[in-house]
């Protein structure tokens, strides 16, 4: 028999410490989850750090026998979508509701396959808890599928005992994300599909098309106009120099990514993005949305303000906006309100401020933030379908005009010439 220490939570969030003796860890979490505790932490007090680490890496496989570059090779996973999140965590929330222990949750995990997160991640999970890390502690060791949004949550959900509320709170994160990035993406099929189409079908008139007229029009001896002469040359440059054409494309795309992966270039096209006139505004909401639900939703759950902060900062994808945090989380650390350096930003708008100013002064800055997001995410939906609704008779009149022309070349040498024909 060995002794055990461990650290476990009561359902009412009360903290409980104590020894057990036993056969071995297994059997303490056994016991632990039995007495209706959620377990934290189970440590061996006979086991020496040296013997502690030897015993977690028992059960030698093939894997472990490959070098350290192939074994990260061939355990590579990728990174989930939201709603494949939303998905696990949901399923894992309902678990762990119905009454299971958390490490008979994760076992009823891996047999049920979520699509883009592998059956494995939940055995892996357990296999941690069963020795006794918390399951925060066993989601830092997969970055790739847990980030710091996720695995903060979960530790304030364990540290509260309220972790089955916390798991639901943050499906209901990714299911909103998602249905936002979904509706962003329907948004832009059409103008896409109606660009695609167009490209296409110029390319066609000029590599196949065109030469035909060209060698009409070369049979007679009449003087053609300027915009044939341009079509002319156009469609030459597109069947003799297509490969050049394809390496100025090249090129452009090489310099795009390099000016945009440059911390200056980055910064200028987040800062541009969000200029632009109508899409500008979509970007706009959808980022001020995107930092009101992160950070709402990490302090509603219990994490403290500068480690939110933080989290959220590193969720946004927009520099300008990662910057205005960073700057927000310094004056938070000096004393300030949440309030004054948004404000002082410039960047963020008046309502957002407004609204955090209140909800400071409430005690309900959570509320406050999850409200806004909740209005942004409205308001998003309509300039979504504003911009939609701007950008296809925009792209229907470009297409016109470009077919107009099209057919303004090829039209005006046939009328010169059956006018000489007269």
């Amino acid at each position: 028999m060995s002794q055990f220490s461990y650290k476990a939570r009561k359902r009412s969030g009360e903290l409980v410490e104590g020894v057990l003796e036993v056969v071995d860890r297994s059997a303490a979490l056994l016991q632990i989850q039995r007495s209706g505790l959620f377990p934290l932490a189970v440590t061996d007090l006979k086991a020496s750090p040296a013997s502690a680490a030897k015993g977690a890496d028992q059960g030698v496989n093939l894997m472990s026998l490959l070098p350290q570059s192939m074994r990260e090779q061939l355990t590579r996973k990728r990174k989930p979508k939201l709603q494949e999140l939303a998905t696990f965590t949901t399923q894992l929330a309902n678990l762990l509701n119905s009454g299971m222990p958390l490490t008979v949750a994760l076992t009823s995990m891996g047999h049920l396959q979520t699509k883009g997160i592998p059956a494995e991640v939940s055995r892996e999970l357990k296999q941690e808890v069963t020795e006794g890390r918390s399951l925060s502690d066993a989601m830092v060791r997969q970055p790739r599928i847990f980030s710091d949004l996720y695995v903060n949550m979960v530790r304030a959900g364990e540290s509260s005992g309220s972790l089955v509320p916390v798991l639901r709170r943050m499906a209901t994160h990714f299911q909103q994300f998602a249905e936002v990035q979904a509706k962003f993406k329907s948004a832009m099929i059409y103008p896409v599909m109606v660009i695609i189409v167009g490209l296409l079908l110029v390319t066609f008139f000029m590599t196949v098309m065109m030469p035909k007229f060209i060698e009409i029009f070369n049979g007679f001896n009449i003087p053609l106009p300027l915009p044939t002469r341009f079509l002319i040359g156009l469609s030459a440059l597109f069947t003799s120099y297509w490969w050049l054409l394809g390496l100025l494309v090249l090129a452009v795309v090489v310099l795009y990514k390099r000016f945009k992966s440059s911390a200056a270039g980055g910064r200028k096209m987040d800062e541009w993005s969000m200029k632009l006139p109508v899409f500008g505004n979509v970007v706009r909401i959808n980022l001020f949305g995107q930092f009101a639900r992160t950070l709402g939703t990490l302090l509603q759950n219990g994490v403290p303000v500068l480690t939110a902060l933080k989290i959220t900062e590193q969720v946004m994808s927009n520099q300008l906006i990662r910057e205005a945090i960073a700057k927000t989380r310094e004056a938070v650390t000096d004393g300030k309100t949440l309030a004054q350096p948004l404000a002082q930003s410039k960047l963020f708008p008046q309502l957002m401020v407004d609204l955090v100013r209140i909800g400071e002064e409430t005690g309900d800055v959570p509320g406050a933030l999850n409200n806004l997001a909740d209005t942004y995410e409205t308001e998003l939906q309509i300039a979504l379908r504003v911009m939609s609704d701007l950008i296809g008779p925009i792209l229907i009149i470009v297409m016109s005009i470009v077919v107009g022309f099209l057919l303004l070349s090829i039209f005006l040498p046939l009328f010169k010439l059956i006018s000489s024909i007269h």
